[in-house]
């Protein structure tokens, strides 16, 4: 975060836009802001909607293998997925709603390249959002199944290898922070904080293919065969009206229209292939076509009215509806400029959308820095709650979406999980090495971290809560069958549980770096 700027009279002097912002009393500038962050969580609710999209094709690409019978030489062509779907959850899901802590946390390593101490965007953030992440996200994923509709994780061996490694890596935090080197990084704790995101990758590969010595002996449930489900996305052929393929961005909207990549086309048993020479005319798209798809995302971005506005019978819901789609209107233009995730099996449309969210998530952290600066509120306090809400954000929408497309809890809880583990040892491993390799080099000083009063503190209450959270999980598991979902007053008494954690993790340890306590 930026540092606050105070004037002669302890007024705020930063501002966001125009300096001219100073003028106005705390009170409106802090109705302001938290107005422009409650639209920055709308634009970030609606990209990473349209994330999810994208990494669906993404995690869909296959290759052709060619087998040749030995008796009639006869060649068979089959294709296998590319993706691991433990790895896609990690290295995709995770990583990618993970990476506003990421980015933000790196550009600010490289600001801070030459001081001694640690940039603002620390432990601390981290913190609130694994509580954020694990808290708040759990208690909407949970009450996301139509009533009476159980999902459950089909692998408990993969999640129980995901959960050990969220939990150590915050373990591993207080290590660093408080036992090893206190309030100081070295170069070596930097590099082992990065090497462990690699070796979470292993243990859960290995934890999915049954690995002997590596893995835990538990048993697979049945799980689908496709990452989302082709009932999730039913098949819409008809490739000669491209309104079917338009796209409305909205917040938390259910895309069920089929994923077609037009460099790589078959069908889900293998039937049509892609190749130079032969491909099934029915599932092509030719670049103008593609570039049609692109248009009309343009036209529905400034279309104010749809079908089902037109529906609408009642006046006052009708121009609700226009003024809602109008609020949207913005955001839905801007990210009309991510391409069609027909393109490059996704892998274009899915970094577009990543630079989107890390450019949103950058003006929420200004933003919340700046009603820290107007209301005097501690930094850290803010931190735990509005801006790890608001870095956290594409995680939530992305676990509640795996939560209604997906037949498990598989993706919406690994997302959770992983995340939290991805935000030490990427999101906060990069950064140390960036600053402490720098420091290494040039002055022979290790990384200093400044502004760690109650870390430690916040930590052993994230530990406490967080037992609360896994027991009430495994209780719904072995009573209930499934850890999402079921009668609904259940799921919503679960809700309510899980969210009352993280109002006491908040408040206890906002009390606690505020000296109250």
């Amino acid at each position: 975060m930026a540092k606050s700027i105070y004037g002669v009279s302890g007024t705020c002097e930063s501002y966001l836009i125009f300096r001219g912002e100073t003028a106005l009393g705390d009170g409106l500038r802090t109705f302001l802001y938290v107005v422009v962050l409650a639209y920055c969580f709308l634009g970030l609710s609606a990209i990473t909607a349209r994330f999810f999209l994208s990494m669906e094709n993404v995690v869909k690409q296959t290759r052709a293998v060619v087998e040749i019978d030995p008796q009639t030489n006869a060649e068979t062509v089959r294709h296998v997925k590319v993706w691991n779907y433990t790895i896609a959850d990690i290295a995709l899901l995770a990583f990618g709603t993970s990476f506003p802590q990421i980015s933000l946390a790196t550009i600010d390593a490289i600001q801070n390249i030459g001081n001694l101490y640690a940039g603002g965007l620390g432990p601390g953030t981290l913190v609130g959002s694994a509580a954020f992440d694990l808290f708040p996200i759990h208690a909407v994923c949970v009450v996301v199944p139509k009533a009476g509709e159980l999902k459950k994780i089909s692998d408990v061996g993969v999640w129980l290898v995901e959960l050990f490694w969220s939990f150590w890596a915050y373990v591993w935090l207080y290590i660093i922070l408080e036992v090893w080197t206190p309030k100081v990084v070295t170069l070596l704790e930097a590099c082992l904080t990065v090497l462990q995101f690699g070796l979470l990758l292993i243990h859960a590969y290995a934890q999915d293919k049954r690995w002997p010595y590596l893995s835990l002996p538990l048993a697979r449930t049945e799980r689908p065969e496709d990452w989302v489900p082709a009932e999730a996305t039913p098949c819409k052929q008809d490739n000669k009206s491209y309104n079917e393929y338009s796209e409305i961005f909205q917040a938390g909207e259910e895309d069920s229209r089929n994923i077609v990549d037009i460099f790589s086309i078959h069908s889900r048993n293998g039937a049509a292939e892609s190749s130079g020479r032969h491909v099934h005319n029915e599932f092509v798209f030719e670049e103008d076509h593609v570039i049609s798809i692109w248009k009309q995302q343009f036209m529905d971005a400034l279309m104010l009215e749809d079908t089902e506005s037109r529906k609408l019978n009642n006046k006052y819901m009708r121009v609700a509806r226009i003024f809602w789609q109008l609020l949207l209107a913005p955001w839905r233009f801007l990210f009309a400029f991510v391409p069609p995730y027909q393109i490059a099996h996704g892998w274009i449309a899915f970094i577009l959308c990543l630079t989107f969210i890390s450019g949103i998530a950058y003006i929420v952290t200004k933003v919340t820095d700046l009603i820290s600066c107007v209301t005097g509120i501690n930094a850290y306090v803010i931190a735990f709650t509005a801006l790890a809400s608001g870095t956290s954000w594409p995680d939530l929408v992305a676990s509640k979406i795996a939560a209604e497309r997906q037949t498990t809890a598989d993706s919406a809880i690994a997302n959770i999980t992983c995340s939290n583990s991805v935000n030490i040892y990427v999101g906060i491993g990069i950064p140390w090495l960036i600053d402490t390799a720098y420091n290494f080099i040039a002055y022979r000083e290790p990384l200093r971290i400044q502004n760690s009063t109650g870390l430690s503190f916040s930590l052993l209450v994230f530990f406490a809560t967080s037992v609360g959270c896994i027991a009430v999980l495994v209780f719904r598991r072995l009573t209930l069958g499934a850890e999402l979902g079921g009668p609904r007053l259940w799921a919503w008494l679960t809700s309510v549980y899980l969210m009352l954690l993280w109002i006491i993790f908040v408040v206890v340890s906002s009390l606690k770096v505020s000296g109250i306590i």
